[in-house]
């Protein structure tokens, strides 16, 4: 898969996606991560890429000239797009949707944005990472980059990992974790784990992920169409885990 990313701050992407399985779908070429600085295509000594917005206000809005010189340069993948609050939100079935595609590209905005012409006449589209104002969209592009790339196949150690954790084909959170020692000051691990049942166990872990979304994310419920009678009568078979 090829991502394209339009940045002033080039590195603050690279850095981020050097590490961890993001640098080795990089170094295995599973992914080719292309960044271009915007400030390449500007014409004046001091590279500017920003002016003062027309009809005053505060900030400075990015100019047009080097985000269209850029991208025209690169024939980046499309779709291309701006990552603003105004956009699509982005979730983990809009991750699916992009890891089927062949490639695409992300433009970060800077100050209080972009020209206009840019959203009518360049970009194919808007994303949202949620409900929050940043400084640039350098976060957020690594944000869709990381959630994109671990859904690709060879990506991730485990390929089931995908499938059961949140949000995955349950469209559930995920169930509660455990791991050595079994009892840690006095918090023991549930003896459902380590009984060597896997019925059961499987049972229990469905059990704790309908427990948990009802009560953090009972959205996520009313998605699925509400509690099936099944559900019922897991949830009342486990209890929630629960320490004094």
């Amino acid at each position: 898969m090829r991502i394209d990313v339009f940045t002033i701050f080039p590195a603050m992407v690279d850095g981020f996606c050097s590490e961890s399985l993001l640098g080795k779908a990089r170094g295995s070429g599973l992914v080719d991560l292309r960044l271009h600085d915007l400030r390449e295509h500007t014409s004046d000594v001091h590279r500017t890429v920003d002016d003062a917005p027309f009809g005053g206000g505060a900030g400075m809005v990015i100019r047009p000239e080097p985000v269209f010189a850029s991208v025209e340069a690169a024939e980046p993948p499309r779709p291309l797009f701006l990552l603003g609050p105004g956009g699509r939100r982005f979730d983990q079935s809009l991750a699916a949707e992009l890891a089927g595609l062949e490639g695409f590209s992300l433009l970060c905005g800077r100050y209080e944005g972009v020209d206009h012409r840019v959203r009518e006449h360049l970009v194919d589209g808007e994303l949202s990472v949620g409900d929050v104002v940043l400084s640039g969209g350098e976060v957020a592009a690594c944000l869709v980059i990381e959630a994109v790339t671990r859904l690709l196949p060879g990506a991730m150690g485990n390929a089931v990992s995908p499938v059961t954790e949140s949000f995955g084909a349950t469209g559930l959170l995920e169930e509660p974790h455990y791991t050595r020692p079994a009892d840690f000051r006095g918090w023991t691990v549930p003896d459902v784990l380590r009984s060597g049942d896997h019925a059961r166990i499987e049972r229990w872990r469905r059990a704790q992920a309908l427990h948990r979304t009802v009560r953090y994310r009972p959205d996520l419920v009313d998605a699925r169409g509400g509690l099936t009678d099944a559900d019922r009568r897991l949830l009342e078979e486990f209890p929630p885990v629960t320490y004094p």
